[in-house]
């Protein structure tokens, strides 16, 4: 029979409990729950310092919980089993447990040791709420029981995308939302002050700095609505599937009973998956979701970018923005501050796109029926969620809050700007305003003064035609002809 051989009594020698798996006994710390393949998995996987996500440890215990119920109420898990695991899983949802999860993400890539964690977790502290000794596997088997109707195959790729819903629900969308905001705060306060566009880094036409930051807005509006679009596929579950997506070894109805249970357990829009052979072989929802991930990343990069170089100076740069002094700027250099908060947003973003990076190889890697990078994919997306939310909280809270315009500096940066001989484009032809330009440059003048020495134009045509703030929107017809050269 399975499971029995080399099994141990949960004797506790020098402060190890013996504990069994198919391979034999080892010591397991005698104040721990983790059993026997958690174990192994600590001195086979010593890999980095990347623990499992609590939010992934959080998914997997509901599921156990779900799995439980359903177990009970097809008849194939009597309730004095049932009732102990569902109050072990509860605890290890609520984190009453945290320290019973050691294991590096770095593991078998189907999740086998992480998912084996949680089952002898469980089952031990159901045993121990029976009344029961730790490591005997009586009354609660962590396999026969805790994971009954159940493949890692199938459940592990489940509480991803339950983990990654979560997380994206929680703490994404809110973060960016607020940011989103506080960005909007400033630019409808900002709505009507004109200052020199820039294309290629070159003076452009004027908008306002209002407009200036509504196209941010915009960018995080579209990045809101993106990753909104994936929670649906993310909502289609594997479990019920087991090993390879037949259902071999769980009832008929346990995967709609289960995800049903998880649904109403986690107020998550959960469903079976269509095709559980999709689901399980590929993992398509997660490579989108962090492509969704990615692109708010690059959204984000260039706001923060755009910042930095608006707000650089304070002498001898553009100066147009006024940045919170958060910390001093160097160890050396007295007076020094500088736009950390748009740095450290960017650093973020570039992590970001990494990860990206490794989840789209990760996903082409599936083969046949299962994708053997699980812990990788969940690992990279939840660590992005993270440093995306943080990093648009800080953002808003150290520099959006307190960033304020310098007036005087765009004022003058405006009134200088070679384009505004744009406005005498409709009046004048491109090539005469252009020559207007040209010679207000090499001589270091006004375009007033090159277009009057020009004769292009007369001085109150000038002064009608030239208004900076009146160019910050559609433009209007002419009022008059042009004139001839003289």
């Amino acid at each position: 029979m399975p499971h029995q051989a080399d099994e141990a009594d949960g004797t506790v020698r020098n402060g190890l409990r013996l504990e069994s798996d198919s391979l034999g006994q080892i010591g397991v710390p005698a104040d721990r729950y983790w059993g026997a393949e958690t174990q192994r998995a600590l001195s086979h996987f010593a890999i980095g310092d990347d623990r499992v996500p609590g939010e992934l440890i959080r998914a997997l215990a509901i599921i156990k919980k779900a799995a439980a119920i359903a177990n009970q109420r097809l008849g194939r898990l009597p309730e004095e089993k049932a009732r102990p695991i569902i109050q072990a899983a509860e605890e290890a949802a609520e984190g009453k447990l945290e320290g019973h999860f050691p294991l590096s993400i770095w593991c078998s890539g189907s999740g086998t040791q992480i998912n084996m964690n949680l089952n002898e977790v469980i089952a031990n502290r159901a045993i121990e709420i029976t009344g029961g000794k730790k490591g005997t596997k009586k009354p609660i088997h962590p396999n026969d029981d805790v994971n009954l109707s159940q493949s890692t195959n199938d459940v592990f790729p489940s509480a991803m995308n339950m983990a990654v819903i979560t997380a994206l629900n929680d703490r994404l969308l809110p973060a960016v939302g607020q940011l989103r905001d506080g960005i909007g705060e400033k630019a409808g306060a900002w709505e009507r002050l004109a200052k020199t566009g820039r294309t290629h880094l070159m003076d452009a036409l004027p908008l306002t700095l209002g407009q200036e930051w509504s196209g941010y807005v915009g960018m995080l509006d579209d990045g809101l609505a993106r990753i909104r679009v994936v929670v649906p596929w993310l909502s289609e579950l594997a479990l019920g599937g087991t090993a390879v997506g037949t259902g071999l070894g769980a009832p008929e109805r346990f995967a709609g009973l289960a995800i049903g249970f998880l649904a109403d357990l986690t107020a998550l829009p959960l469903v079976p998956a269509p095709n559980r052979f999709t689901v399980q072989g590929a993992h398509d929802a997660l490579v989108s979701a962090s492509a969704m991930l990615k692109t708010l990343a690059v959204s984000l990069y260039k706001i923060a970018n755009d910042i930095r170089l608006l707000s650089s100076g304070p002498r001898c740069g553009l100066q147009e923005l006024i940045l919170p002094a958060n910390e001093p700027g160097s160890s050396m250099m007295p007076g020094k501050v500088n736009p950390t908060q748009c740095e450290v947003m960017a650093m973020v973003c570039a992590q970001v796109m990494g990860y990206d990076v490794a989840v789209a190889l990760a996903g082409a890697g599936g083969m046949l029926e299962m994708n053997v990078y699980k812990p990788l994919m969940v690992f990279n997306i939840l660590h992005s969620i993270r440093l995306l939310s943080d990093a648009c909280g800080t953002f808003l809270e150290f520099l959006v809050k307190g960033a304020k315009p310098n007036e005087k500096q765009i004022e003058g940066c405006l009134d200088h700007s070679l384009m505004l001989v744009t406005a005498l484009t409709p009046l004048l032809g491109h090539d005469r305003a252009s020559r207007i330009a040209r010679l207000a440059d090499h001589e270091g003048i006004t375009l007033r003064e090159a277009a009057l020495r020009l004769k292009a134009i007369s001085p109150e045509d000038f002064d009608r035609l030239i208004d900076p703030r009146g160019m910050t929107g559609p433009a209007k017809s002419p009022q008059k002809s042009p004139k001839k050269d003289q």
